[in-house]
C-alpha cells in the first residue's frame, strides 16, 4: 500500500449559495472521504448568520461526518480569492460546481472556469451531475493525447477508478485528420489512407501500452482498459465520445497558457468546457 499514489490530499470546493450546494457538498465530502483528503469549504462573499446557519444544517446531513473539514469566509473577486487560496494552502484538487452548457451559467463555468484552468497551480474537477445519495462512477474516459502530461492524467484516472470504484477506462487516442495527408480520389488512394491510418494507430497503441506499463499494478486490478483512436478535431472528439459513451468522468491534460490564436480559434479544451459532455477533471501536473 505504500507504493499506492495519492494525488489529491487537499481539496478545495468553491462554492456558491445555489440551489445546487446541498448535491456538490455531499460530493465533495464523499471524494474527501474515499481519497482519504481533507476538505477546505471557501466562500467568496459575505460571512451572515443566515448563511452561517444554512450552512450548518447542510453539513449536519453528509454521510461523511468525520471528514477533516475547514470553512474559510473571504470577500473579493472570486478569480483572485480561489487562485490565492490554492496557492496559498497548497491545495491538490479544485472542486467547483458547474451547469453543463455554458449559455446557461457564467459564474463558474465559461470566463471564471477558462481563466482557473489556466492560471490555477493544481488540478480542477467541474461537478455537472452531483446528488445527495451515491450515483457510483463507472465508466473513466481520459485523453491519451502524446503530451509529456499526459502519463500523469492517465495515472490519476486509475487512481480515480481506484478511490471511486470504477471499472472500465477507455483512453481516448485523438489523431488530428491532417496527420493522414491523403486525398482519397480513387481505390488506390482509400487503401492508402486506409493504411496510414492503421500505421497511426498502432503507433499511438504502443505509446500508451507503454505508460500503461508505468501504472501501479494496484492501480489496474479489476478495471478494463480500452485503447480507442479517433480521427478529428483535438477536444471536441473526446468530448464528444464521453458523450455518446455516456461516460461518468472525463479526465483531460490541463490547459497551457493561451496565445493570441486561441482566443480566436478555440481548440481542445475550450470545446468541453463550452458544452460539458460530463463531470470533468482537469489534472495539471505539481512540482
Amino acid at each position: 500500500m505504500s507504493s499506492l499514489p495519492r494525488p489529491f490530499k487537499k481539496l478545495l470546493f468553491g462554492f456558491a449559495f445555489s440551489p445546487t450546494l446541498e448535491d456538490n457538498l455531499h460530493e465533495a465530502t464523499r471524494l474527501a472521504y474515499y481519497f482519504n483528503a481533507t476538505l477546505i469549504l471557501l466562500h467568496v462573499g459575505e460571512k451572515t448568520k443566515e448563511k452561517t446557519n444554512s450552512l450548518q444544517k447542510l453539513l449536519a446531513k453528509i454521510e461523511f461526518s468525520d471528514v477533516p473539514i475547514t470553512i474559510r469566509w473571504e470577500q473579493g473577486k472570486p478569480e483572485h480569492v480561489i487562485l490565492q487560496n490554492c496557492s496559498n494552502l497548497e491545495v491538490d484538487l479544485l472542486i467547483l460546481g458547474a451547469i453543463q452548457h455554458e449559455n446557461l451559467y457564467q459564474f463558474y463555468v465559461g470566463t471564471l472556469a477558462r481563466k482557473l484552468t489556466r492560471k490555477v497551480g493544481c488540478s480542477v474537477l467541474l461537478l455537472i451531475k452531483p446528488s445527495v445519495v451515491r450515483v457510483r462512477c463507472q465508466h473513466i474516459v481520459v485523453n491519451g493525447l502524446d503530451a509529456p502530461e499526459t502519463p500523469v492524467a492517465i495515472t490519476d484516472a486509475f487512481y480515480m477508478a481506484y478511490a471511486l470504484g470504477a471499472q472500465q477506462i477507455t483512453i481516448v487516442e485523438e489523431i488530428r485528420p491532417e496527420e493522414v495527408q491523403v486525398t482519397v480520389e480513387d481505390d488506390q488512394s482509400l487503401k492508402k489512407a486506409t493504411r496510414m491510418k492503421a500505421e497511426l494507430k498502432s503507433r499511438e497503441d504502443l505509446r500508451v501500452s507503454q505508460i500503461l506499463g508505468e501504472i501501479p499494478a494496484i492501480l489496474r486490478t479489476g478495471v478494463r482498459v480500452k485503447m480507442q483512436s479517433i480521427f478529428g478535431k483535438r477536444g471536441y472528439s473526446i468530448g464528444h465520445y464521453a458523450e455518446v459513451v455516456r461516460a461518468d468522468l472525463l479526465v483531460m491534460n490541463a490547459p497551457h497558457e493561451p496565445t493570441i490564436w486561441d482566443r480566436i480559434f478555440p481548440h481542445d479544451i475550450e470545446y468541453i468546457l463550452s458544452d460539458l459532455p460530463t463531470d470533468l477533471l482537469i489534472v495539471r501536473k505539481q512540482f
